[in-house]
């Protein structure tokens, strides 16, 4: 991020720093004891509180603020700035409601539920199992062994097709248990990407909007991308630990994790080239990032957060947050 240059580059080069922190949170797999499965929920619920805290912040200071101040400078929206607010609120809940449809198009893409339940799901696709359906294979067969008679010594035919069909099943599903496994992380990684798209949107608008209202700054761009990037801290962990967890190698459990903000330099490139060449949507564009990022506080990391019962900690993790940027904003701005 360096003042002077061209916007979309600016756009481009702020992006890449939350890609990489994306990928540094996901690095935190290589030196957390993910076997101490407590410490590292705590640890985690207590990010991604924080990452809350810092969008929420950012959403007003960054986003929602400069583009009422556009809004109010325009002849369109009345004398004085009078309805200065409607394409403020146009475009937040048009931001919001994007991501709503997202949602809603997620089961279709085979994700009906929230990542954080997939690793529970585990228990239905393990080799346990199989190891399951195997003893109550074996107890059948013993059983049909029990039934006949001392004088049968014989092996019927259906005796051995049926023993080859439960052979048959168990194979096939092991096989099928592995290839949910990987399914489940190409899902997980998607799901966290087509959140972190808006947010690039978001660095992009920021660094775009940049001359056109007084809070419109290059330090308020910077702050807004330092913020994202805090909260991709986070983000990046609660994918590559999972993963860990079940038992995926460490390096390629942090590939997966920064795989996920590896598409935020293409939403700040779209994001900071639509409000450069289309002047009269940047208050729409500025709110509807606002909007989106909202959205993904309240109905994700807000919840995920205090659903393994660190709620305080999660709590007091997005007060620091919302200090934290609220103070960049305002020193920094």
């Amino acid at each position: 991020m360096i003042e002077g240059i061209h916007p979309v580059f600016q756009a481009i080069l702020g992006t890449f720093v939350t890609w990489g922190l994306t990928a540094v949170g996901s690095a935190m797999v290589f030196v957390l004891d993910v076997e101490n499965r407590a410490l590292s929920q705590q640890i985690l619920d207590t990010m991604l509180g924080f990452a809350a805290g810092v969008m929420l912040a950012a959403s007003y200071w960054s986003l929602l603020a400069p583009a009422i101040e556009i809004a109010e400078q325009s002849p369109l929206y009345g004398p004085e700035g009078r309805w200065a607010f409607v394409p403020a609120a146009i475009g937040f809940g048009l931001g919001a409601f994007s991501m709503l449809f997202t949602e809603q198009l997620l089961p279709f893409l085979g994700l009906g539920s929230k990542p954080e339940n997939w690793e529970k799901k585990d228990d239905d696709y393990n080799g346990n199992d199989v190891h399951k359906k195997a003893g109550e294979a074996s107890t059948r067969s013993t059983s049909t062994v029990r039934r006949r008679k001392p004088s049968d010594h014989s092996i019927q035919p259906h005796d051995v097709e049926s023993s080859a069909a439960i052979h048959d099943d168990a194979i096939t599903s092991f096989v099928s248990a592995k290839d949910m496994s990987y399914r489940r992380v190409i899902l997980l990684v998607i799901a966290i990407t087509m959140h972190n798209f808006p947010e690039g949107m978001a660095v992009g608008v920021g660094f775009g909007s940049i001359g056109h209202a007084p809070g419109a700054t290059f330090s308020n761009a910077v702050n807004l991308a330092i913020g994202i990037g805090l909260q991709n801290f986070p983000e990046g962990l609660a994918v590559s630990m999972p993963l860990r967890r079940e038992g995926m190698s460490p390096f390629k459990a942090f590939m997966w994790g920064q795989l996920s903000g590896a598409v935020e330099p293409i939403g700040g490139l779209i994001g900071a080239a639509a409000v450069l060449y289309v002047q009269p949507i940047l208050p729409y564009a500025l709110s509807f990032a606002a909007g989106a990022m909202i959205f993904v506080v309240v109905d994700d990391l807000i919840p995920e957060a205090h659903q393994s019962g660190n709620s305080k900690l999660a709590t007091i993790g997005t007060i620091l947050g919302f200090i934290v940027m609220m103070a960049m904003d305002v020193a920094l701005g």
